[in-house]
C-alpha cells in the first residue's frame, strides 16, 4: 500500500517535535516505509535474568551519533514486484517455455522522481531489435520472468522490480546498475513463439 508523501512528512515532523521536547514519540501502527530508525528498538526485559557477558569480546565500533532533531531519510524499500498493464494485448499469451520477443526501456527506480524513473540504463528501442528469450528458464532477471508471464502480444506493461528480483547485492555487470537497485521497465510484448 502506498502512503502519500504528506503522511510521511507529518510523521517525521511529529517525531522531530517530540524529540526536541525531550519526549519519546509514540510508535505508529505501521512504521512508514521511508524512515530508517537511528538505533534499533530493544524490547523491555520481562523478569528475565540478565544474560552472562561473553568471556572475550571485541567491542563494536561506535556508531556515529545522530544529532537531536535529525530525521534520517532513505529511499522506500520496494517489496513485491509491481506489474501494471498500460495496454492489454490481444495476441498470443506469454507462458512458461514460450519464446518471447520484448521491446523494453529500463531505468533505476526513484520513487520521488517524475514517473518514478531515475537514470535510464538500457533500451532495446535504441538498438532497433527486441530482446528474445525463453520465458521461465532464468535467462533474464527473475522480475522479468515473473512480470512478462501472462502478457499478450501487443500488450505494454510497466514493471517495478525490487532489487532481489533483479541484480541484488552484486549489481549489474559493467556498473550500469548499482548493488541493491530497484528497477523500473516499460515492456512491450512484440511476439510469442
Amino acid at each position: 500500500m502506498r502512503r502519500p508523501f504528506s503522511v510521511f512528512l507529518m510523521c517525521a515532523a511529529a517525531a522531530s517535535l517530540a524529540q526536541a521536547a525531550g519526549q519519546t514519540p509514540p510508535a505508529p501502527e505501521t512504521p512508514p516505509a521511508a524512515t530508517v530508525p537511528a538505533t534499533p528498538a530493544t524490547p523491555p526485559a520481562a523478569d528475565a535474568p540478565p544474560a552472562p557477558a561473553p568471556a572475550a569480546q571485541t567491542p563494536a565500533p561506535a556508531q556515529p551519533a545522530t544529532p537531536p532533531g535529525t530525521v534520517v531519510l532513505a529511499e522506500p524499500v520496494l517489496d513485491p514486484l509491481v506489474a501494471t498493464d498500460t495496454k492489454v494485448g490481444t495476441g498470443a499469451e506469454a507462458t512458461a517455455g514460450s519464446k518471447v520477443f520484448v521491446h523494453y526501456t529500463g531505468w533505476l527506480y526513484k520513487p520521488m522522481a517524475t514517473r518514478q524513473r531515475g537514470r535510464q540504463f538500457d533500451s532495446s528501442l535504441t538498438r532497433g531489435a527486441p530482446l528474445e528469450f525463453v520465458l521461465g528458464t532464468g535467462r533474464v532477471i527473475k522480475g522479468w520472468d515473473q512480470g512478462v508471464m501472462g502478457m499478450k502480444v501487443g500488450g505494454k506493461r510497466t514493471l517495478v522490480i525490487p532489487s532481489y528480483l533483479a541484480y541484488g547485492k552484486r549489481g549489474a555487470p559493467g556498473g550500469g546498475i548499482p548493488p541493491d537497485a530497484d528497477l523500473i521497465f516499460d515492456v512491450e510484448l512484440v511476439n510469442v513463439k
